[in-house]
């Protein structure tokens, strides 16, 4: 065990602390995952300050977990991991300053995690991803499509110009309310519903480029549920099913694209990843595995737990630099907003 490099991660940048202890042979030896769900739901959706006072309360028992989960101690760390942003900046700020806090009394390396890169790197862990691959990073914040050129080496291809997909998922469960977390509530509805019965718009389709619009498509669903009145829960089934199609309709658009693009700048990348948690959507997965089947390319995403935030990723991504010597100094400041391409 204390021959393996460790890498313990911490993610807080959102709704979940999380942490999880990896090793360099691919092994997740831990990983524990709070979810704030009971917190936000009479919200429905997610309270900054709330949520950073729950990751305050919950960080240092979740890394103690991870500790006894993986059967080790801090003296047989490597390094320490952290999600440093973007984020909701309090949740960060728990987590860097837990991370530098254990970093210092251990003297242990300390390694600033961009989250993105966390879900971008996610898909290597488990399959033989190499280098440079065609990313769709799809959340609740970000929708967006990259070159992975290495590890901190990213072009951006396109991406969303107002909201993620992850958004509208979640303003759209809220307008039929269904629930929180309303992205999954959404496609349990979608299953049963009727995806051709309402024809809502699919933004960007025929125009340049890669970019992602979805503010019109959930306006037109606004508008549909305005007209019905009293909803049934037929209509709800129904909308959820329309609207989903429509998103992967985009999706599917925007990557004929991408793929293009990314052929013609790497002629060796042979892999399309999908990361971030509206990866989790079986019905967006299953229709990029047939486009990247069409297009040549080998479809790959993180298995369904590791989709959604979790500290798998961050010690991950952590353990990726570390083997690079990318480490960072105790004086970095967690930041709220941190692109990931390098061109930015």
């Amino acid at each position: 065990m204390t021959s393996k490099t460790l890498v313990l991660g911490i993610e807080s940048s959102c709704d979940e602390t999380a942490c999880a202890i990896v090793s360099d042979q691919k092994e997740v030896l831990s990983s524990v995952v709070w979810s704030q769900y009971d917190e936000h739901r009479r919200f429905g959706g997610v309270v900054p300050e709330i949520a950073a006072r729950a990751h305050l309360d919950k960080c240092d028992v979740l890394v103690q977990e991870a500790l006894k989960q993986a059967g080790v101690t801090f003296r047989n760390l490597s390094a320490i991991a952290v999600a440093a942003g973007p984020g909701l900046i309090g949740g960060v700020l728990v987590g860097v300053m837990t991370a530098k806090a254990i970093a210092l009394a251990h003297n242990k390396p300390f390694i600033a995690v961009n989250h993105l890169e966390g879900h971008a790197l996610t898909a290597r862990l488990s399959a033989d991803i190499q280098f440079p691959y065609l990313l769709l990073l799809t959340s609740g914040g970000h929708c967006q499509v990259l070159a992975v050129e290495g590890v901190g080496q990213y072009r951006k291809l396109g991406a969303t110009v107002d909201d993620s997909a992850g958004e509208a998922f979640d303003k759209v469960a809220k307008m039929l309310d269904i629930g929180y977390p309303g992205g999954p509530n959404l496609e349990k509805r979608a299953v049963l519903g009727k995806a051709d019965r309402f024809s809502f718009p699919v933004p960007m389709r025929g125009r340049k480029g890669c970019d992602f619009s979805f503010s019109g498509l959930k306006t037109a669903v606004r508008v549909c549920i305005d007209g019905l009145g009293q909803m049934t829960e037929t209509d709800k089934n129904d909308i959820c099913a329309s609207f989903q199609m429509a998103v992967v309709a985009q999706v599917r658009d925007r990557l004929n694209h991408a793929f293009q693009a990314f052929r013609a700048a790497y002629p060796t990348g042979r892999d399309l990843v999908v990361a971030g948690g509206v990866a989790a959507n079986k019905t967006l997965r299953t229709a990029l595995k047939e486009m990247a089947q069409a297009n040549g390319f080998i479809f790959s995403a993180p298995p369904i737990e590791l989709c959604t935030d979790n500290g798998v990723m961050i010690a991950w991504a952590g353990m990726e630099r570390f083997c690079q010597n990318m480490t960072d100094t105790l004086d970095f400041r967690a930041r709220p907003r941190w692109p990931l391409d390098t061109q930015s």
